[in-house]
């Protein structure tokens, strides 16, 4: 799962060097966990979990990052498991291995900013003033228009929230401050706070780029020096034809972070001061209000790209009925891992939890659909790659499905179970936003348990893994979790703290195995729920996410 932090949802996350990729592998150490003497005998369907973490979590492996030999090796073993589980090969030219072109890109140099007023160019300080930022569609970026500041540049009519009114910002750069209003729900906060969503209001109203301005109650969260010390860290995407990474349709370009001493000077002689602006941002609702600025930014960047490649894995359960067997349940969970980094001694991040563990749970539903008989609707099971670079494989595969992309009608996500205490309810991120509610309940009681809100709504998990790719194609969509009743917390709270990306989430962790039997039960009740079900599944009337992506709505 991509990392816990609102104020970097949807922000391309830093990902190791090409270089190191590239380098030659150091021989592998003794699996952490194998050396292990089970204590407890297992149930046949408990220790085929475990063997598929064995391998997939094991130092060989090298913490499976996109782009690497042992990704691929890792890919290779689903797709013979999805193989062995009866599947057929659901990507191009009759295999199992979708592949997926990436590009890595950074910011190469310092870059040029520079504030012109009154006939006067001011240069601003690289980092002092401020860092630039990446643009991954061109290796040059020159770009000189006036300022206009749009507070946080937040549209949300729900909110009553147009951070746009009454300025024109056709031809101009947006400056927008940091993250979200905290009075917002945690998924729509998450969502409109990220700087990819705030590119694409800007954009449809004519802006040709946008600036980030750093507050006071940002720069606690993540430090503009902390920002400066990134600043080599490579980003990634899927690539284009000509090499240039994606973004998204209309997107413009991020040109540059302001620190507080950056946006100060941008600010000098408008209306508001930027004082007044920080300490307005310090609220939970806070209000701006918009202004062309009495100045124009001059911004030259550059970008380096490096390709990559790696592949998703898909496998197909065709459906039984002549007509349904025509739609499609798509199935997911992220095969890739953050790799190897760090200056400890152990240095690889085995990743068991997150998400060998999905993965492993992924080929064990495809099994018992393969021992309870073929769905009315078709089921594809999806392993993809670059989940931990934004969500990447996934984005790919939504963009370029392997199925007609109108077949697809909902997504049932695996993301990082934490599977090490035996859990009394779960939770189901999205469950309560489409019909797919009512089946997640059932299925959740079937199993004995009962379903729970989410306890941490603040960290807008429901945008932050696989399935929000599929959301934004329109799809109903669900992520499932154990959920915190009991021993939950306690134990959710220990891995997150001291496990969470780090090397020691291997198999030395005290993993419930049986829980995992449990976990997939539930999850294939929902599949197999989706699948038979006469009707397919539609967004809640009047939802958020199911209008922003003109899902299919229920009347």
């Amino acid at each position: 799962m991509r990392r816990f932090a609102i104020a970097l949802c949807f922000a391309t996350l830093p990902v190791a060097a090409i270089a190191q990729q590239a380098a030659p592998a150091a021989p592998a150490t003794p699996a952490k966990a194998q050396t292990a003497a089970a204590t407890t005998p297992l149930s046949p369907e408990a220790a085929a979990i475990k063997s598929h973490v064995m391998l997939l979590a094991s130092d060989a492996m090298r913490g499976r990052e996109a782009g690497s030999p042992e990704y691929d090796i890792a890919a290779e073993y689903v797709a013979s498991q999805f193989f062995a589980a009866g599947l057929k090969p659901g990507a191009a030219k009759g295999g199992y291995l979708q592949e997926v072109p990436l590009v890595a890109y950074k910011p190469e140099g310092e870059g040029k900013l520079g504030i012109t007023r009154g006939g006067t160019t001011l240069p601003l300080t690289y980092g002092t003033d401020y860092v630039p930022s990446a643009n991954p569609r061109a290796k040059e970026t020159n770009l000189s228009a006036p300022v206009v500041f749009v507070g946080y540049g937040i549209v949300a009519p729900q909110y009553g929230r147009d951070d746009y009114r009454g300025v024109d910002v056709k031809g101009k750069i947006v400056a927008f401050v940091s993250g979200s209003p905290s009075k917002m729900t945690g998924e729509e906060r998450a969502w409109l706070g990220s700087p990819t969503t705030k590119a694409r209001f800007a954009a449809e109203r004519g802006a040709v780029g946008t600036i980030t301005l750093v507050t006071p109650r940002s720069d606690k969260q993540r430090p503009f020096a902390k920002m400066v010390e990134g600043i080599g860290h490579t980003r990634m995407t899927w690539a284009n034809p000509d090499g240039t990474g994606h973004v998204e349709e209309g997107g413009i370009p991020t040109l540059a972070t302001l620190s507080l001493s950056g946006a100060e000077k941008l600010f000098a002689g408008a209306r508001t001061s930027w004082a007044k602006v920080a300490k307005e941002s310090d609220k939970a609702d806070a209000r701006f209000t918009p202004e062309v600025l009495p100045a124009t930014l001059s911004a030259t960047t550059k970008t380096s790209f490096a390709p990559a490649r790696s592949s998703n894995v898909v496998g197909v359960l065709p459906g039984s009925d002549p007509a349904l067997a025509k739609e499609v349940v798509v199935l997911s969970a992220h095969l890739d891992h953050v790799g190897v980094s760090g200056k400890a001694d152990d240095k690889i991040h085995n990743g068991a939890l997150d998400n060998a563990i999905g993965i492993a749970s992924l080929i064990e539903e495809a099994k018992r659909f393969q021992k309870e008989g073929a769905p009315k609707r078709t089921v594809l099971f999806l392993a993809v790659t670059a989940e931990e670079k934004g969500l990447i494989g996934s984005d790919y595969f939504a963009n370029h499905p392997t199925v007609p992309a109108s077949s697809i009608i909902a997504n049932v996500n695996l993301d990082m179970p934490i599977l090490t205490y035996k859990f009394e309810d779960m939770v189901a991120f999205g469950g309560d936003r489409s019909t797919l509610g009512p089946i997640i309940s059932r299925a959740v009681a079937g199993a004995g348990v009962s379903l729970s809100p989410d306890p941490m709504p603040d960290e807008g998990i429901f945008v932050r893994s696989d399935h929000f790719r599929f959301v934004q194609k329109g799809v109903p969509s669900v992520f499932l979790w154990p959920g915190q009743k009991g021993p939950g917390k306690a134990a959710v709270e220990h891995f997150m703290s001291t496990n969470y990306h780090k090397p020691s989430d291997d198999l030395s962790q005290p993993i419930e195995w049986e829980q995992g039997v449990r976990f997939v039960d539930v999850n294939y009740r929902i599949a197999r729920d989706i699948a038979d079900a006469p009707t397919r599944p539609v967004w809640n009337k009047g939802d958020y996410f199911g209008t922003l992506f003109k899902g299919p709505m229920a009347p």
